[in-house]
């Protein structure tokens, strides 16, 4: 492994109230090099250097500290987990999570077994499939304490392919890269139907830089009604409002 300046990527993980240790370290830089080498023949981000990588995948994705209380044993889903983010990330930070990781795309279920395998990590899974299939009863519906995403949708969509994986009294969690006020007002229907709450926003700064982040926050309240979600494509083609 190629020798890395881990300073900076140290001092944004304390800013966020973290310390790794050298393993967990090492695991990180592990997933870095295997992420940049596998890029080069399948698409999993568009982001590749060393610095940007380490802050806008990595502390980025464990910047859910600040919105949860991550360091309890809990079950985690990661819904359109694409390169492992934020699930994957989490996995290595906080070992003792059960992570689920969730994608539509099966060359990136490889990758994550890859590096699963390469790390050497337990408490964590793969499913290759669709969120739609997958929250059916029987399968993975209602089983997680928190469910996580990345994913690109609007708040109404997004809501719909997450919530029915949250157990009543757990918590679905969204990264937002931009103010969503609007979005937000537009999803407050979608996610009552859906059994869930508002439950506000934590806005803020990567450490040490201007990438604004919000963690948006819905805490489930009652069951999903049966017929959520709905087949595939229509939460996207028809958000509920």
């Amino acid at each position: 492994m190629a020798d890395y300046n881990t300073e900076q990527f140290e001092k944004d993980c304390k800013a966020l109230g973290m310390t790794l240790s050298d393993e967990q370290i090492q695991q990180f830089l592990k997933y870095y090099e295997m992420l940049v080498e596998w890029n080069e023949v399948m698409n999993l981000t568009a982001i590749t250097e060393y610095d940007e990588v380490m802050k806008k995948h990595f502390v980025d994705s464990i910047s859910l500290c600040k919105a949860y209380d991550v360091t309890q044993n809990k079950t985690v889903i990661d819904v359109g987990t694409g390169a492992g983010f934020p699930g994957l990330a989490l996995k290595i930070a906080f070992p003792d999570l059960q992570v689920t990781l969730l994608d539509s795309l099966n060359k990136r279920i490889n990758f994550l077994n890859e590096v699963i395998a390469a790390l050497g990590l337990t408490g964590v899974e793969t499913i290759h499939g669709r969120a739609e299939d997958f929250a059916k009863p029987g399968k993975c519906r209602e089983k997680y304490d928190l469910c996580v995403s990345r994913a690109v949708a609007n708040l109404s969509t997004l809501s719909e392919y997450c919530l029915p994986f949250v157990k009543v009294g757990g918590k679905f969690i969204s990264y937002k890269s931009e103010k969503i006020t609007e979005e937000m007002n537009a999803a407050q229907h979608a996610v009552k139907i859906l059994g869930g709450k508002m439950d506000g926003q934590v806005e803020f700064t990567l450490p040490d830089s201007d990438i604004y982040r919000n963690l948006f926050i819905i805490t489930k309240e009652k069951s999903t009604p049966a017929k959520y979600p709905r087949k595939a494509g229509l939460p996207s083609k028809e958000p509920l409002s």
